[in-house]
């Protein structure tokens, strides 16, 4: 069986469980935890594969990944969480935790219009450019939220790039170089 369906499978069963008990916003924010966790510390991945690292310190280690050092979700989501822990245990899917947490978060938000929204600029935006930015974005989203980003990276040269889920708007000066670039080869 495909290891990308497992996941897939897992976080919309756990989705549609997480809605019924009404803890679906709770665990969102705790799959979200996990998944930058993963995404920060690499040597989780092959920590919780590891079959010389009992399911006991694999279960405390995911919970920690999830909640951080102090605990401060709701009682409920972390309730589902554990129990949702457990039942991977015994299905022996504890290596899968990351990817069911990517997936169930991408479930969370299509079902909800959330949208992942990057901007890249050159330069450090100021405030005022970024809630300007950011009201033009919402202007788009057609009534959809978003969860945004802002970073630079001086090789754009000027302007900036909003990388919304999987559509660019490149408005960058080295993507205008580029644009003039191929421009003038394809006359040549």
């Amino acid at each position: 069986m495909n290891e990308g369906l497992i996941p897939k499978r897992y976080a919309k069963a756990l989705y549609k469980f997480a809605c019924e008990k009404g803890v679906d916003q709770g665990l969102y924010r705790l799959m979200g935890n996990l998944g930058r966790s993963f995404a920060d510390n690499p040597a989780l991945d092959s920590t919780v594969a590891n079959p010389f690292v009992g399911d006991d310190d694999k279960i405390a280690l995911l919970k920690t990944a999830a909640t951080g050092a102090a605990d401060t979700t709701d009682k409920k989501a972390g309730d589902v969480y554990a129990d949702f822990l457990k039942l991977l245990r015994e299905n022996k899917r504890l290596p899968m935790a990351g990817a069911i947490s990517r997936a169930y978060c991408d479930i969370y938000r299509k079902e909800n219009r959330i949208y992942r929204v990057a901007v890249v600029s050159a330069k450090p935006l100021d405030t005022p450019e970024q809630h300007r930015l950011l009201k033009l974005i919402e202007g788009h989203l057609d009534g959809g939220k978003m969860e945004h980003s802002f970073s630079t990276d001086p090789e754009l040269i000027g302007g900036f790039t909003v990388d919304i889920d999987n559509e660019r708007l490149d408005a960058s000066v080295k993507n205008e170089l580029k644009q003039l670039r191929l421009k003038l080869l394809k006359q040549a």
